[in-house]
This record gives C-alpha cells, sequence and structure tokens, in this order.
C-alpha cells in the first residue's frame, strides 16, 4: 500500500498512517460483573510490541483499536479493506474515521461506516485541485 498521507483515527491512541497496517480485525472483550462484552474492530501494525518482566521479555504484534461496538462490526474489516484501496488509487491525503450504528440487545449487528476527511488543499479523493 502506498497511503503514506491517509490516517487512521484510533479510539484513543490518536492517528496511525494507513501504510502501517497489515491487518484489520474484530473481537470480543470479555463480559466484567455488571457490563456487557463490547466488540473492538483493531488495526495490525506493522511493529513489534514487547514487555517485560523479570521472568522475561514477550513480543508480540501491535494492536490499535479503530472503534469499540456493543455488537459485532460484521463487514467492517471488509469496508475499511475497500475504502483503503479506492482512496490509494485516487492518491489521497486525509484522516478516515470510524462510527458506530447501532447493535446490542435489539440488533444482532452494529454497522460501522467509514468517513474520508481529505486535508485541505489535498489533490485526489475529493481533496479539492
Amino acid at each position: 500500500m502506498g497511503l503514506t498521507k491517509v490516517w487512521l483515527a484510533t479510539l484513543s491512541d490518536g492517528l496511525i498512517r494507513a501504510d502501517q497496517v497489515v491487518g484489520l480485525t474484530a473481537h470480543a472483550t470479555p463480559a466484567l460483573t455488571g457490563k456487557p462484552p463490547r466488540w473492538l474492530f483493531d488495526a495490525t501494525i506493522r511493529a513489534p510490541a514487547g514487555s517485560g518482566s523479570v521472568d522475561g521479555w514477550d513480543m508480540g504484534i501491535l494492536h490499535r483499536t479503530l472503534i469499540q461496538t456493543p455488537a459485532e462490526p460484521v463487514g467492517a474489516p471488509e469496508a475499511l479493506a475497500r475504502l483503503l484501496a479506492r482512496l490509494d488509487g485516487e492518491d489521497a491525503a486525509g484522516v478516515i474515521a470510524a462510527a458506530a450504528d447501532g447493535g446490542g440487545r435489539t440488533r444482532p449487528a452494529s454497522i460501522v461506516r467509514f468517513a474520508f476527511h481529505p486535508f485541505e488543499g489535498a489533490t485526489g479523493a475529493d481533496g479539492g485541485t
């Protein structure tokens, strides 16, 4: 991917550059006492993450949550992948933000929508000149 000018807004970690993303996944968190489980839609980043203790060092992959939903975000990975592919072909520059719609007890799934906000004066993807 050549998405060096496209950024993804995360839930709590600021922005990540889209060309660093190597995977998109959704998974449920465990239910806690008095709280229902939630679904996290994550971007996997092309960078190792490690943590250590007295017993040694543990390496894993780095995930950044893009959005949290009350029900499974069915189709969200595919929808974001399609948007990224489209933007890559347009030489776009800007930020992608996710928003959830519904889900929970009344609906079996949450709908996640992705909005691209081009940088002012950017070219491609409705970004101006």
